[in-house]
């Protein structure tokens, strides 16, 4: 059996994921209060609003804005989305 965490997003017990998914205690404490559904989903919203905003993440400020989209995600506040992107089925 899979374990669980309370998911800060959904919040419910929702399959947790195997490891840290970033190194240091950012890392652990996504793993600790973050389900693997919500990690998936942020991951397919990160990789829209890199591709979209063309965002180099070699650049420290790219890095803070993914960031804050993430917290804001995991927290269920208003994020941003790529402009123009059509969920599959409309």
């Amino acid at each position: 059996m899979a374990q669980t965490v309370f998911c800060r997003k959904y919040q419910q017990e929702l399959e947790a994921l195997a490891f840290p998914p970033l190194p240091g205690t950012k890392g652990q404490e996504i793993q600790q209060t973050v389900s693997k559904r919500a990690w998936e989903e942020w991951q397919a919203l990160q990789t829209r609003l890199i591709n979209e905003k063309h965002l180099n993440m070699l650049d420290p400020q790219a890095r803070e804005y993914l960031t804050t989209q993430m917290n804001r995600f995991f927290d269920n506040q208003e994020t941003d989305h790529a402009e123009g992107y059509v969920p599959p089925g409309q």
